[in-house]
C-alpha cells in the first residue's frame, strides 16, 4: 500500500516548473537580472578608484564592515557572495539544460544559419564560458590574490594597479568585459521577453535599453586598466 502510495505520489511544484523549459527559461532570465544588478553596483564601486587609494580602499573596507552593527564583520559581504553565487549557478545549470534541451530538440544542424541572429546570440554559449573562467581568475587575482604578482593584503587600490601593470592582466580582463557586454546585450533584452516584459511595440525601446546598458557597463569596466595602462591611474 505503501508504495502504491509512492508510486502515485504527483511531483512537487518545484520540480515541475524547474522541469519545464518555461521554468529554466524564468529561473535564467531571473539570475541573469540579479548578476547585472551586481554588475552596475560593481562597476560603481570600481569607478571609485579615479579618486585615489583612499576612497578606494574605504571602500574596500566599507563591504567588509557594511550591515553593521546588525551584522557581524563581513557577514554582508559573504550574504552577497552567497546571493551571487547561488545566482551564477542557477544561470550555468539552466543555460546549459536548456542548450541541451535544444539540441535534442533538433538532432541535425540547420543548413542554413538564420539571417536574424545577431553576433551576440551566436555568441552566447561562447561568452558565458569565457565569463565563467574570468569569474575564477577573478576572484583568484583579486580576491585570494593566489595569482596576483605584487599583492598586498588589505590594499585593493594597490591589487588593482599592480594587476593592470602587466600585459595578461589587461588582455583577460579586457576580453573578458567585451564577452560580458555582448551577453548582457542580448541577455537582457530575453530576459524581458522571458519575464513577459517585452512585446511588439516595446521591442526597439528594451533593444536599445539593452544595447546602452551594456555600453555603459562594458566602458566602465575597461576604463579602470585603460586608466592604470596610460598612468590616469598609479
Amino acid at each position: 500500500m505503501a508504495l502504491a502510495t509512492r508510486t502515485n505520489r504527483q511531483p512537487s511544484l518545484t520540480r515541475t516548473f524547474w522541469g519545464s523549459t518555461v521554468g529554466k527559461k524564468t529561473v535564467m532570465a531571473v539570475s541573469g537580472l540579479i548578476m547585472i544588478g551586481y554588475l552596475v553596483a560593481h562597476v560603481m564601486g570600481n569607478l571609485k578608484v579615479f579618486f585615489g587609494p583612499g576612497e578606494f580602499n574605504a571602500y574596500g573596507h566599507w563591504l567588509r564592515t557594511m550591515g553593521e552593527p546588525v551584522l557581524h564583520y563581513e557577514w554582508g559581504l559573504w550574504i552577497a557572495r552567497v546571493v551571487l553565487l547561488t545566482a551564477v549557478i542557477a544561470h550555468g545549470v539552466s543555460a546549459y539544460q536548456l542548450s541541451r534541451r535544444d539540441i535534442k530538440a533538433r538532432p541535425t544542424a540547420y543548413v542554413h544559419k538564420r539571417r536574424r541572429a545577431s553576433y551576440a546570440t551566436r555568441t552566447m554559449r561562447w561568452g558565458g564560458v569565457i565569463v565563467a573562467l574570468f569569474i575564477v581568475w577573478h576572484i583568484l587575482d583579486l580576491t585570494t590574490l593566489t595569482v596576483n604578482p605584487n599583492a598586498q593584503p588589505g590594499h585593493p587600490y594597490e591589487n588593482v594597479v599592480a594587476t593592470f601593470s602587466t600585459w595578461y592582466g589587461n588582455v583577460i580582463y579586457i576580453v573578458a568585459m567585451l564577452a560580458v557586454g555582448l551577453h548582457i546585450r542580448h541577455g537582457f533584452w530575453s530576459a524581458a521577453q522571458t519575464l513577459g516584459v517585452g512585446n511588439a511595440r516595446r521591442e526597439r525601446a528594451l533593444k536599445a535599453l539593452a544595447g546602452g546598458l551594456a555600453l555603459v557597463l562594458t566602458a566602465g569596466f575597461i576604463s579602470v586598466p585603460v586608466a592604470v595602462m596610460t598612468g590616469v591611474v598609479s
